[in-house]
């Protein structure tokens, strides 16, 4: 499935930008960044799950808001992009 990640932390801390650090690199092991606080991600049910408890151990709910979005396929009908475009679509290969 793809969902979209996107968070709003509270930076007004050092903790607070240790936060917004700790919960990118959490989003970059299951997906590629679209915009600074935006993800997108392509998962099985496993690694929601696991994706969700990460991104829970890593925000404080009182001052920070994280949202998961499961998008539509097929996801050229739903899904419509301006400007620079991805580094590489997830649903393809990827030969290194």
């Amino acid at each position: 499935m793809e969902i979209l990640v996107t968070y709003d932390v509270n930076t007004e801390t050092t903790e607070g930008r240790r936060r917004l650090r700790r919960v990118a690199k959490v989003c970059e092991k299951y997906g590629q960044r679209v915009q600074n606080s935006v993800f997108e991600c392509v998962v099985n049910s496993a690694q929601l799950a696991s994706l969700t408890h990460e991104l829970s151990q890593e925000i404080d709910t009182a001052l920070d808001s994280l949202r998961i979005y499961r998008l539509q396929e097929p996801r050229s009908r739903y899904v419509q992009s301006l400007g620079r475009s991805l580094v590489h679509d997830q649903r393809e290969p990827l030969i290194i």
